[in-house]
């Protein structure tokens, strides 16, 4: 038998309330890839250094004389 618009409707709304708690409670883990072509158009500012520094974060980005230098380990830095 067919349900009435209302309880369609109940029901509908039951499993939104049930979505969103399993959301605020994070028991779920979940990935999406977009297939697009994305250009951002802001700056980037690179840091200024007289000699390489002995400490540097992974992915750290850094300009010693001209030169983009990225941190590619720890404190370990290579030309990008």
């Amino acid at each position: 038998m067919d349900k009435t618009p209302e309880e369609q409707i109940k029901l509908l709304q039951q499993d939104l309330e049930a979505l969103k708690g399993e959301v605020y409670r994070n028991n779920f883990s979940s990935s999406q890839d977009f297939n697009k072509f994305i250009r951002f158009n802001a700056r980037m500012k690179i840091p200024h250094y007289d000699a390489v520094p002995i400490v540097g974060e992974v992915g750290e980005l850094i300009e010693v004389g001209g030169i983009l230098l990225i941190c590619s380990s720890a404190n370990s830095f290579s030309v990008v």
